[in-house]
């Protein structure tokens, strides 16, 4: 690979930079200040510049107080990619791919905490095989994945451990007693009350009965009772 600066960097609202530090031969690295905030990066191939076989140039990022993560790649086949990251985190939407390219946008990081000012992002870039490269991307696909199951999962465990209060409960029981009893209540003159017999009453109580042992959860769907 030719000796000149062999990648180059875009950020929304900032000077392209194509002077990385060179870490090793096959290693590189841009430092950037972390303020304005941003949530693209852009990395790319300089003109002339054409990659060992059967590798790729692994793009990396690493917000203050945070590890690298593992963005996706570039290589000879795509020489520009762009990808949406968060602060501390990636999005897991780009991987130098075909599906990457969108609408660069700076963030609005509001007041800035202390210090903020003076942190630095680091953008790493790596000539690594394209085989490990694609495995690494996707096992972490795979845990990203497991992890949002997991935490819908968690969700609707919390979601259905959480009881009725003793309130709606009753509401709900007083309102299924009085759909089965009002079927009962005959024509009365006016001004007097509507009367309902007791049997009635025993009757929807041995009903309300059979149905709680044989659905214990229905007074807690709404629509059922």
């Amino acid at each position: 690979m030719s000796q000149s600066q062999p990648f180059g960097l875009i950020l929304p609202s900032r000077p392209v930079i194509t002077n990385p530090i060179t870490v090793s031969q096959t290693q590189y690295a841009f430092t950037i200040p972390a303020l304005p905030a941003f949530s693209h990066v852009v990395v790319f191939l300089a003109p002339g510049i054409t990659l060992p076989p059967s590798t790729v140039a692994a793009v990396y990022i690493q917000f203050p107080r945070a590890e690298f993560k593992l963005l996706g790649a570039i290589g000879n086949d795509k020489q520009t990619a762009i990808f949406r990251v968060r602060d501390g985190e990636d999005s897991g939407r780009s991987s130098g791919g075909p599906d990457s390219e969108e609408e660069m946008t700076d963030v609005d990081g509001g007041a800035p905490a202390p210090n903020l000012s003076q942190d630095q992002v680091t953008v790493g870039i790596s000539i690594e095989l394209a085989s490990d490269v694609e495995t690494q991307l996707a096992w972490n696909a795979a845990a990203a994945a497991e992890k949002k199951s997991s935490a819908l999962v968690l969700a609707n465990r919390n979601r259905e451990a959480s009881p009725l209060s003793t309130k709606v409960l009753a509401q709900r029981i007083i309102k299924n007693a009085f759909n089965f009893l009002a079927s009962f209540a005959g024509e009365t003159k006016a001004g007097e009350e509507e009367m309902v017999p007791l049997r009635s009453f025993r009757g929807w109580w041995e009903k309300f009965e059979r149905r709680v042992e044989n659905d214990p959860g229905f007074l807690e769907r709404q629509d059922d009772v």
